[in-house]
């Protein structure tokens, strides 16, 4: 048993490519306020995964731990003051799309807490991921991503390092292939076509989760950095980028996100959960609601949340 470990964490640790690191504009001042402003950024080269994690790369995880998800875990009635007490029971979130217009400002006409849903259960008792194993491991809480990281001798990547390795050396590109969305009419990344959450004509060839490697990869030969899953980033939530420094001599290197007290949800001031900043946009991705299909966008997460449009990779620093 301990040799079959072995083999799976040394599987785990394949698979990934140079990032030569350098200085870039991270954000963007186009688009959503908390991408601005677009500032420059210096990081140092590191080794990043090909792929966002995938179903069988985190079976092999939990067989050589026992690990247990935080969507398999009850939630504790002490974390969530008022919540209903039929609530709370181990679940996570998934996308259940209604079948008509619904108002876009009520996220909740479009997502299910579930009840069962699991990574190996992405869609609730009685899905399962057979067949899936080379899609994005989905319904991974933060501690969940932090834990495979570890157990793989890597770790989360910054917002930094993330969005610099997403541009593939194109720097203030609109996307992680050029300026155009779909050059040439062919689609890059698993988004949504069509009127979100309601309408999904899949001309990209997917409904949901895609095969981790079914677009072309970025510049830098990394696949899914854009669209099929939101992926976790080390960084707490900030609202905003810091501005350019005075100076120009002074680049911040190596930039981490602001202070764990200054990610909470200021809307629910009952509940200290921190944030944690998501990059890449997933497939529920549209542009008549999220058009976060970019480098430079950005998505505030509880790290106690899982969903089936979540996922992770992982970095090698130093190496």
């Amino acid at each position: 048993m301990a040799g079959q470990a072995l083999l799976d964490r040394s599987a785990a640790q394949d698979g990934m490519i140079r990032i030569p690191g350098g200085t870039f504009r991270m954000g963007s001042d186009h688009h959503y306020s908390e991408e601005a402003p677009s500032h420059r950024v210096e990081v140092d080269g590191f080794l990043m995964d090909e792929t966002p994690v995938t179903n069988a790369q985190f079976r092999a995880f939990v067989r050589a731990t026992g690990h247990v998800t935080f969507a398999e875990i009850p939630p504790d009635p002490k974390d969530y003051p008022g919540a209903l007490p039929h609530m709370l029971r181990a679940g996570s979130l998934v996308f259940d799309p209604p079948p008509y217009p619904v108002d876009l400002r009520n996220w909740s006409q479009w997502w299910t807490f579930r009840f069962g849903a699991t990574w190996r259960k992405p869609y609730g008792p009685g899905s399962s991921i057979k067949g899936l194993d080379d899609h994005p491991v989905v319904h991974v809480a933060y501690r969940d991503a932090e834990a495979y990281a570890a157990w793989a001798g890597k770790s989360l990547p910054t917002e930094a390092e993330w969005e610099f390795a997403a541009r593939g050396g194109l720097d203030e590109a609109e996307f992680a292939w050029g300026d155009e969305l779909t050059p040439g009419g062919r689609h890059m990344a698993n988004t949504w076509q069509g009127n979100f959450p309601h309408e999904n004509t899949e001309a990209d060839g997917y409904a949901r989760t895609s095969p981790v490697r079914a677009f072309p990869p970025n510049g830098y030969g990394l696949h899914d950095m854009i669209g099929n899953v939101w992926e976790w980033t080390s960084d707490f939530w900030s609202t905003r980028h810091p501005a350019d420094a005075p100076k120009a001599c002074c680049v911040p290197q190596n930039p981490r996100g602001g202070p764990e007290a200054d990610s909470y949800d200021p809307r629910q001031p009952a509940i200290r959960i921190p944030r944690k900043v998501l990059k890449g946009g997933s497939h529920l991705c549209a542009p008549n609601y999220c058009k976060r299909y970019r480098p430079a966008a950005r998505h505030a997460e509880p790290i106690d949340t899982s969903t089936s449009h979540v996922g992770f990779r992982c970095v090698v620093r130093g190496a």
